[in-house]
């Protein structure tokens, strides 16, 4: 037995919980969709927020320098990225950041590439910008995902692409980009002057011996044309606290994403959000490793039971908890599959389609709730497919 809690399911009826959000109207509903964990959250991180209710005033506030060093130590210490502090710049979401840097750095009409299946408002963001979307597929290999390189570069020569969101580890395949990978995404950015997005808030959920690899710390030429993005949020299960960071090394580039944030009112963040990032990085190091081990042995169980129980198609992810399912083997359609999971099973994924036309009969599950939980989940996924 570890030293933390990864049994019990907290509450998360009456808190206006999305995740949750149609179980309160049914009952019998299993959520395992949205990306936020059910588990108890570090007993620093709650010590903190208490300790902010115990404030007299909840105004505006700044970074502390206090922050800024436990998140420098934290990328040093767990990933062996280091940078000077005038790098950091605080924006409320990952998300968020991704827009102001379309808006920054690209205009109206120019090309965005993304690496599709992907998390949803990657495409959504360059729509709703009004920038060209440039989707390329992801391929399927021996159960991951890889990049088709000659594809990526025809793209980036014939449809003029002047950015590049990255999402590293990848969401919904799990894919922890290997640094050869990286290297290579790096060079043709390089030959062909595009920017690069790194979307890296999954980083510190690499699993079964897989190592993130941050892409300004592949090669040191990469800092000129690019941006990581990243945060807390995603590892302590604190999204709803607000706050995220991006390194922006190039000090013109880092101007030109300030500007725009300015610009948008983005600038502040809440002051819980600092605080739970702080206590998150000071006191998370021995939680998280004890998460991780939770997290695989979930993954485990879900391959495990889909390949003996079923004719799912399971992806192994090699970090998050976030499993990409691929349901082709059944005759059904797309429709007819959101049925059977929904009404039929009352659990609820995410919809693949909503990752790009390559989710066609896919569905993502999260594995991040007690072990009692996710069992009752997938039993109940398997009964109906067996059917």
């Amino acid at each position: 037995m570890g030293k933390y809690d990864f049994t019990t399911l907290p509450n998360r009826f009456d808190q206006h919980t999305y995740k949750w959000k149609e179980a309160e109207t049914d009952r019998e509903v299993l959520p395992a969709w949205i990306a936020d964990m059910d588990f108890v959250v570090l007993p620093e991180i709650q010590q903190a927020v208490h300790d902010y209710a115990e404030q007299l005033v909840y105004g505006y506030t700044y970074a502390s320098d206090g922050l800024i060093e436990a998140v420098q130590n934290w990328e040093r210490s767990q990933h062996g990225y280091d940078f000077k502090k005038d790098a950091l710049v605080f924006i409320e979401g990952v998300v968020p950041a991704i827009s102001v840097a379309i808006q920054a750095f690209t205009k109206e009409g120019e090309a965005v590439l993304i690496n599709t299946p992907v998390y949803p408002p990657f495409a959504r963001t360059v729509k709703l910008n009004n920038r060209k979307l440039i989707t390329n597929s992801l391929v399927e290999k021996e159960g991951i995902f890889e990049i088709d390189f000659t594809q990526l570069e025809k793209d980036f020569v014939e449809k003029n692409v002047k950015l590049y969101v990255l999402c590293n580890p990848h969401n919904p395949g799990g894919r922890v980009w290997e640094k050869e990978v990286l290297e290579k995404i790096g060079q043709l950015c390089q030959k062909h002057g595009v920017l690069l997005v790194s979307d890296e808030i999954h980083q510190d959920l690499a699993l079964f011996g897989h190592k993130h690899y941050s892409f300004n710390t592949v090669n040191p030429d990469f800092k000129d044309f690019s941006i990581i993005l990243s945060s807390a949020t995603k590892t302590f299960n604190i999204a709803g606290t607000k706050n995220s960071y991006a390194i922006i090394e190039n000090p013109k580039l880092r101007v030109a994403f300030q500007k725009r944030q300015l610009a948008n009112n983005q600038h502040e963040i809440s002051g819980l959000g600092y605080l739970a990032t702080e206590a998150a990085y000071r006191h998370g190091k021995e939680w998280l490793e004890e998460l991780k081990e939770v997290i695989e042995n979930h993954i485990n169980y879900v391959v495990d039971v889909f390949e003996k129980e079923t004719k799912i198609k399971v992806m192994k992810p090699q970090g998050t908890y976030l499993i990409w399912l691929d349901f082709s083997a059944y005759n059904i359609s797309d429709e007819e599959l959101r049925k059977l999971l929904r009404d039929e099973a009352k659990v609820i994924l995410n919809r693949g389609l909503d990752f790009g036309e390559e989710g066609t009969l896919h569905a993502r599950l999260n594995v991040a709730m007690p072990k009692t939980l996710l069992e009752e989940v997938c039993q109940r996924i398997v009964k109906v497919v067996s059917k």
